[in-house]
Order: structure tokens, then sequence, then C-alpha cells
């Protein structure tokens, strides 16, 4: 009986954080005119960009930390002009995000991957990457993990970049607004290619953007309270999750071999001094 009630209550908790890969009952396709399509009985999501208009969707559920996971597979061939974007965000003025957006180029030049962290409506913690493999060809697994010590961009597993709670030093960390998930296929032809020299080819349209497995594991925010019980932290791995030493060792040869910008480094942009975060061990 006890063995019961004790499977009986991980399974509740299980339920209660974890939402798992269908897209009819977690997401919500918010605009596009049809140009989102949930497909597969719930197991594939897709968007499409034309002349005319984009699309995109957002998460039924907001969280307060989590691990995000979703299997895209990038807009293929001629994307030059086209931004696809998967991001947390909360809502207002003074809003948080921890954004993943993929720039397109044109055909066999590589993506660029544009990664940032706003708090308070605030960014400019800017950081772009490109990829060692083809992301049009299949999908690949982009994760988002945002715990109250640190937010880890990952591909596949592999860290491309780490942003630490350093509010100890004064640095703004995105702790207290719970967001949703985003993504979105748009045209932003005047900045995202090239510093928009290369715009976007209509001939080329429709381009579409695929989505399948989409995992949050995540503390769920509703009615002014978290799904995520503080008596039973275990169960919620992720939330006190850092970095092991194999994939420290990844993370630095990502940013040894594909990091292509970096504000950290930028000192043009911040003649006065770079941001606190930068100067942290």
């Amino acid at each position: 009986m006890r063995t019961s009630l004790l499977l009986l209550s991980a399974l509740i908790s299980f339920v209660m954080v974890a939402s798992a890969a269908n897209f009819n009952q977690d997401i919500d396709v918010t605009w596009g005119d049809g140009r989102g399509k949930i497909l597969e009985n719930g197991n594939l999501l897709t968007l499409t960009l034309d002349k005319f208009s984009g699309s995109g969707f957002q998460s039924k559920n907001q969280y307060l930390f989590g691990k995000i996971d979703m299997n895209i597979k990038l807009v293929p061939s001629n994307s030059a002009g086209t931004v696809t974007t998967y991001y947390l965000r909360s809502e207002g003025s003074t809003w948080d995000e921890i954004d993943f957006e993929f720039l397109g180029n044109l055909s066999g030049d590589p993506y660029t991957v544009h990664t940032n962290v706003y708090t308070q409506g605030k960014g400019d913690k800017e950081q772009q990457f490109y990829l060692w493999f083809d992301p049009t060809k299949d999908f690949h697994t982009y994760s988002l993990l945002w715990n109250p010590q640190r937010i880890i961009f990952s591909v596949d597993g592999t860290p491309l970049r780490e942003f630490k709670n350093l509010e100890s030093m004064g640095v703004a960390f995105p702790k207290s607004q719970p967001m949703r998930v985003y993504s979105s296929l748009w045209n932003a032809d005047d900045w995202a290619t090239r510093g928009g020299l290369v715009k976007t080819d209509w001939s080329q349209a429709p381009f579409t953007a695929a989505y399948r497995n989409y995992k949050a594991d995540a503390c769920v925010w509703s009615s002014g309270k978290s799904s995520c019980s503080s008596t039973s932290p275990s169960q919620n791995s992720w939330l006190s999750q850092e970095l092991d030493i194999t994939s420290q060792e990844r993370l630095k040869w990502v940013q040894k071999n594909y990091m292509i910008y970096n504000y950290c480094t930028d000192t043009k942009r911040f003649p006065q001094g770079l941001p606190k975060e930068c100067t942290a061990p």
C-alpha cells in the first residue's frame, strides 16, 4: 500500500512539472492566418513565411524556471533574410527574455545562432555562433535550461553558452517573472543577413521551419503559484543543474571554434568598460 502511494505521489508530481510532446495540448498557434499548422495528431508543427506574413506560436503554460527542449529543422536552401526564433519571455514593458534566434543565409552559407538574455526589459548581452552541422537537413534538439543559478543554451546536449546568476556583483538575473515559450518565423531582411545587405528572395517562398518533441520539464506558474514543491527538489534535478567537467570542456570547444560574436569582448561597443559579468571568473 505504501509503495503504491509513493508511486502515485511521484506520478502526480511528474504530471504537474513535466509537459511533453503534444502540440495540440501544449501550444497555441497565435498568428499567421493559417501559416502555422499542427499536424500528425499533434506530433509535428510547421511555421511558414511568405511575402504577406510569417507565423508564430506560444505555450499554453507559463513557467518560472525549467528545462525546455524542442526539436527544430530550420528553413532549408536560400533562407537569407528570414529569422526563426525560439525563446522564453514574460509579459509587460519590463520583461525578461531568454533568446535563441536563427538568422538565415544564402544556400551553402552557415546559419547564425543569435543568443541574448533580457532582464527587466534590458538585453545587450548578445553572443553569436555558427553550428558544426547543417541545421536544415534534420531535426536537432535546442534546449534552454533556466534555474535560479544559471541559464544554459544547448544544442543536442552540447552547451553553447552559460549565463550565471551574478546578482552578488550587481548583475540583474531573470528569476521573478514567469515566462511562456514562443517561436516565430518572420522576415527581417533589413538586418538579419550580413546586416541587411542580403535581402529575402521571395521566389524561394514559402519558407518553412518544422518542430517536434516539445518538452517542458518546468515549474508551471498558475494563479500566482508554482507547481514545483520546495520540499521535493530532487524530483526536479534541473533546478540545481550545472555544467559538469565534460560539459565545461564542450562549452570551451564551442566557444573557441564556433563563436563569432561576444559582447564581452566588444570594447568599441562599451568604451566606458565592459559589463560587470564579463569580468567574472
